[in-house]
């Protein structure tokens, strides 16, 4: 019996890894360029975006009341009512950000700035709580630049409710392509190395 490129337990995963690093250099590459164009019109991409949280907030909301009217036949109470309400909630909710996507995307980016001020004081409270101890410096560092990252998205609030949500989502982008490409190439480079180790084992 002839066995060809015999892996060990718990290395078929990386093998597979190493034989289609091509399409993962191919989806970085994908990434790298969207996120690129992403750039260049960050208006279009966070109105786009939140009509699209808008539209799963619909089916979604669709969904759950069909759900809970089918459900109704069996059961009653305030379960019953509280979840054909959060239904309503969900499907009103997302017509209206369907209807006014800029309005609801200065709202989103002024959640997002609170949050970005919440999480620099909560980092730099940790900061000066690890202190002495090594690292707590990058851990201020990352709490200053939160609360300053937060303070420029107010200071141009509501016009940075435009750009702000396609910026984040473009910037994700490139650097979840980038990881991909590098990813992808050092896959390659393995694949390299082990290619010349590789036996077929005869039995």
């Amino acid at each position: 019996m002839n066995t060809e490129n015999e892996n060990l337990p718990g290395q078929s995963n990386m093998d597979l890894a190493r034989e289609n690093w091509g399409w993962l250099l191919a989806m970085g590459i994908l990434f790298v360029l969207l996120g690129s164009i992403g750039l260049g019109m960050t208006v279009a991409l966070t109105l786009t975006s939140i009509l699209f949280l808008g539209a799963f907030m619909l089916v979604g909301g669709v969904f759950q009341l069909l759900y809970t009217i089918r459900e109704s036949k069996t059961k009653s109470g305030k379960d019953l009512t509280l979840n054909i309400l959060l239904a309503i909630l969900y499907v009103v909710a997302g017509i209206w950000v369907m209807i006014n996507p800029a309005l609801a995307s200065m709202l989103a980016t002024a959640m997002i700035a609170g949050f970005l001020s919440a999480l620099g004081v909560i980092r730099i409270m940790a900061a000066f709580d690890k202190k002495p101890d090594s690292g707590w410096g990058w851990l201020l560092a990352a709490g200053v630049m939160s609360l300053i990252l937060a303070l420029l998205i107010f200071l141009q609030w509501p016009i940075s409710g435009l750009w702000v949500i396609g910026l984040f989502i473009a910037i994700e982008m490139l650097f979840h392509g980038w990881a991909y490409v590098f990813v992808a190439l050092a896959l390659r480079k393995q694949k390299k190395a082990t290619a010349p180790g590789e036996k077929q084992i005869t039995a």
